[in-house]
């Protein structure tokens, strides 16, 4: 794999970088942007087109009214400021997928603009700004097919042209890859849980556009900016700007300059390649849009849309560390996904200890799926299920051993846990004298380990417990069992 020139520590700690992000959202609406079309990935080939969104002479565009809805509470999630006022403009350029030979876009009056996004960092929390949240349309799809070592077929398939986007473009903020990860997950996370989107970046329907420019450090002008594009991962947006950052330094140490271009990632190479030299504003001749009347967002209508704003996740992290006791990692990964959020909080409400479910959560069941390769919803063990093992845990009526083991025949027989549970019954004992008894016989049985106990070597107790476990197939009740261990050998 091709990597980098080689760019000492020392030289890169001289410099410091600049990136901001371009991120192109589509909307889950059932239509196009403006005309009927069906919104939906995966169809054959040009069939879901219409004379709107192909172009054709004489065929108007009519605004989705879903699709402002949409973009709208996405602004608000992202604490944009709504325009009442925005203009539709358009984005003039000529390429196989897009048929009109412009895009229906925004440009000087987007609908919103000037929020944040707060992200995590190793000095505490940075609040990244975004410029602005704007509304488009997506083009089409071009196929590039290699069929012999000198020429490359291309397909073309419309079906994507007229799909309804949001762009939400940061502020130059970012200084590390590390950022640039957290501000995207981030973001993922915000326009997952108001529903705006998919955001399944396999099918295209979130991508990723990232600005980067290097300059001395404590110098305030910006230095010349390269545009990477083709980045189908948050990982590999990492990848990309390490490389585009060591290379820009590299040409800079060299008494080279950068060239202001649009580069693509090669993620099997794990280095950028120069694409084209990149356009400015006014190449696009950008003018508006003759055929849409300004578009009106109203303070009624606002109000009306900000109440279908769901809790967001730093919100309900927030709440739920205040209300289950849960510590700050733990609200992290239960709170990844709205239905998982859902799932444990339905499950928290009902169980003795939503401290215990958590654990349950992150010790037993998400490791299984992952070894599983399964989903939370494709999970054999319903939440339902997690409550009750918590429970029965709470209760002193399972042991770890115990639990695990029923975890472990829920998963092979894709069973939910309170099925595999009233099959299996183990019990536990918790009659004091039965496990005094047991303990007696291992003491008798080790006189060597009594003498180093009793010679000063406390932790030799943990071997007692041992061998009585193992004595009892796991079923002697494990404090219960720690508690006799010590009083006897003291006694």
């Amino acid at each position: 794999m091709a990597t980098a020139a080689i760019v000492s520590p020392e030289i890169m700690a001289k410099y410091e970088p600049v990136i901001g992000l371009e991120v192109h959202v589509q909307l889950l609406t059932e239509t196009k942007a403006f005309c009927g079309c069906a919104n939906k990935f995966g169809a054959p080939p040009n069939t879901n087109v219409c004379p709107v969104c192909l172009g054709l002479p004489g065929a108007l565009p009519v605004l989705n009214e879903r699709a402002v809805e949409f973009a709208t509470l996405a602004s608000l999630a992202l604490h944009c400021q709504v325009r009442e006022r925005s203009i539709f403009a358009r984005k003039n350029y000529f390429y196989p997928d897009l048929p009109k030979g412009y895009q229906i876009s925004q440009f000087d009056k987007p609908l919103a603009e000037h929020g944040w996004i707060d992200v995590p960092t190793p000095n505490g929390t940075k609040r990244i700004g975004i410029t602005r949240l704007h509304m488009e349309e997506d083009a089409g799809k071009s196929i590039h097919d290699g069929f012999s070592d000198s020429a490359t077929r291309t397909y073309v398939d419309l079906n994507r042209c007229g799909t309804p986007l949001i762009e939400i473009v940061s502020e130059p903020d970012i200084r590390t890859p590390d950022e640039a990860y957290e501000y995207l997950t981030r973001l993922k996370e915000i326009l997952l849980y108001t529903a705006v989107s998919d955001c399944n970046m396999e099918e295209g329907s979130l991508r990723c556009d990232a600005n980067v420019s290097v300059r001395p450090r404590g110098q305030e002008k910006f230095g010349t900016k390269a545009e990477v594009k083709n980045v189908n991962s948050f990982r590999f947006i990492r990848a990309a700007l390490e490389y585009e950052i060591e290379r820009q330094i590299d040409v800079i140490e060299g008494g080279g300059r950068v060239v202001q271009e649009t580069r693509l990632w090669n993620a099997n190479e794990g280095r950028t390649y120069s694409m084209r030299s990149k356009e400015q504003a006014h190449d696009y001749r950008y003018f508006p849009e003759p055929d849409l009347p300004p578009l009106i967002v109203s303070s009624i209508r606002r109000a009306e849309i900000a109440q279908q704003m769901p809790e967001l996740p730093e919100a309900r992290r927030a709440r739920m560390v205040a209300d289950y006791g849960l510590t700050e990692q733990d609200a992290q990964t239960l709170t990844a996904t709205r239905a998982f959020a859902d799932q444990f909080e339905a499950a928290a409400k009902t169980a003795k200890s939503p401290r215990r479910v958590a654990n349950l959560i992150q010790s037993e069941l998400t490791s299984r799926l992952k070894a599983a390769g399964l989903e939370l919803e494709q999970s054999p063990i319903s939440m339902k299920g997690v409550a009750q093992a918590a429970d029965l845990a709470e209760e002193g009526k399972l042991s770890s051993k115990q639990l695990k083991q029923l975890f472990d025949i829920a998963f092979e027989k894709s069973e939910d846990f309170p099925v595999v549970y009233e099959r299996e019954k183990p019990q536990q004992i918790t009659d004091a004298s039965e496990i005094e008894k047991m303990i007696d016989e291992v003491i008798a049985a080790n006189p060597k380990q009594v003498e180093q106990y009793r010679g000063g070597k406390k932790t030799v107790a943990a071997f007692f417990v041992g061998q009585v476990m193992k004595a009892s197939k796991g079923q002697a009740n494990p404090g219960l069992l720690n508690e006799l261990v010590v009083r006897k050998l003291d006694s």
